[in-house]
C-alpha cells in the first residue's frame, strides 16, 4: 500500500494492474482509514485514468456476488451521482417507465453517498426490500420487468468503505464505479455522468462490455439528460451535442428538477410523477431519458417511437404497476 501511496503522492498515473491492487489492500483491511482518505484524495485532485477506472472496476467484479439466475438480456439504467444537482430521482423514475413499457430492467444502485437520497434509499422508503437471493430476484423480474439490486449487498467487500464516504460527503472514484459494476452486467445501459472526460472513459470500458449503451452528460454539470442545456450523448457508434429543442422542448429551469431536501420529499415528488401527476418539466425529463434507453434496447426505434412508448408506459399507469408489483414481490 505505501508503494502505491508513494506513487500516487508523486501525481503519478497507476496502471490497471496498480489500481487492482490498490483497491484489493482497501477492501482486503490490508489499508487504514487514514491511507484510504489519501489514495482517495490523492484521485480527486487530478482526473482518473482509464486503466485506473477499469483496475477498480476488475477488482470489484472479481469479489461481486452475481445473482447467477438473472438473465443479461436487460438495461442498467443509473448515474454516476457527485453531481451536486440535488435532483429528483429521474434515473430510477427512468428505469421503472422503461419496465412499464415492457423491457426487462436490472437497475444497480445505492444510498445517496453525497446526496440526501440515493435510489435505495428512495426504495426502501417505498417498501422494497432488497435481496441476493437469485429465486426471489428472478420472480421479480419476470412478473414486473423490473428488479432492483443493492450494491452493499451484491459488494459486500466495500463496507467499511461506506462511512468514510459518507463522512467525505462529496464524489469520490466509487461514484465512477457505480455504473460499471451491476454485478448481471446486462447487455445494455442508460448511464448518465457529471463530467465528460468520464464519459469518454466509460465509452472505452462499455465498448467491450455492452451489447449497446448510451451515456449521457449535460453541459452545465447533471449526470442525466436534464434538458437545462445541450447534452452529450455517446454510444458505441458516435458522439453527438444534442439541444433540447432537437426534441421539439424548450429548455427547462434547473429550479424545475429540485429534489426535495429530505427523504420523504424525494419519494412524494416520486410518487406523484409516477400516478401521472407531475408537471410538464418532471415528465419531459423522465419521458425524454426513458426513451433514450427504450432506443438503447430497441435499436429500430426513432427517439419519437421510443418516446411514445415511455408516455403511454407512464400515463396508462403501466410503470406503477410495475414498480408496485416487483416491491410487494420483494416482501
Amino acid at each position: 500500500m505505501k508503494k502505491l501511496l508513494d506513487k500516487l503522492f508523486r501525481h503519478e498515473n497507476l496502471e490497471e494492474e496498480e489500481a487492482a491492487e490498490l483497491l484489493s489492500a482497501i477492501v482486503n483491511e490490508e489499508a487504514n482509514d487514514a491511507q484510504i482518505v489519501a489514495a482517495i484524495s490523492c484521485i480527486l485532485m487530478r482526473s482518473i485514468t482509464e486503466k485506473e477506472v477499469q483496475g477498480f472496476r476488475n477488482a470489484l467484479l472479481e469479489r461481486a456476488i452475481v445473482p447467477s439466475s438473472l438473465p443479461k438480456e436487460a438495461i442498467d439504467v443509473c448515474g454516476t451521482g457527485g453531481d451536486g444537482k440535488n435532483t429528483f430521482n429521474i434515473s430510477t423514475l427512468s428505469a421503472v417507465v422503461i419496465a412499464g413499457a415492457g423491457y426487462p430492467v436490472i437497475k444497480h444502485g445505492n444510498y445517496g453517498a453525497s446526496s440526501h437520497c440515493g435510489s435505495s434509499n428512495l426504495l426502501e422508503a417505498m417498501g422494497y426490500r432488497f435481496h441476493d437471493q437469485d429465486q426471489q430476484l428472478n420472480r421479480q423480474l419476470a412478473k414486473s420487468n423490473l428488479v432492483f439490486l443493492h450494491a452493499p449487498l451484491n459488494h459486500p467487500c466495500l463496507k467499511r468503505l461506506a462511512p468514510i464516504r459518507k463522512d467525505l460527503g462529496i464524489r469520490t472514484f466509487f461514484n465512477f464505479l457505480g455504473p460499471l459494476v451491476n454485478p448481471v452486467q446486462p447487455h445494455f445501459q442508460l448511464t448518465g455522468v457529471f463530467d465528460l472526460k468520464v464519459a469518454r472513459i466509460y465509452k472505452s470500458v462499455l465498448q467491450n462490455q455492452r451489447q449497446n449503451f448510451a451515456i449521457v452528460h449535460s453541459l452545465d454539470g447533471y449526470d442525466e439528460v436534464s434538458l437545462t442545456s445541450p447534452f452529450k450523448f455517446l454510444s458505441r457508434q458516435s458522439e453527438e451535442l444534442i439541444y433540447p429543442g432537437e426534441y421539439g422542448i424548450e429548455p427547462l429551469n434547473p429550479v424545475d428538477l429540485h429534489g426535495g431536501t429530505t427523504i420523504l420529499e424525494a419519494q412524494e415528488i416520486f410518487e406523484k410523477v409516477l400516478n401521472g401527476y407531475g408537471t410538464k418539466a418532471q415528465n419531459e425529463v423522465v419521458l425524454t431519458n426513458a426513451a433514450i434507453g427504450i432506443q438503447c434496447v430497441n435499436g429500430e426505434l426513432n427517439f419519437n417511437k421510443a418516446r411514445e412508448e415511455a408516455l403511454k408506459s407512464l400515463m396508462d399507469g403501466k410503470a406503477l404497476k410495475s414498480l408496485q408489483s416487483t416491491i410487494e414481490l420483494s416482501k
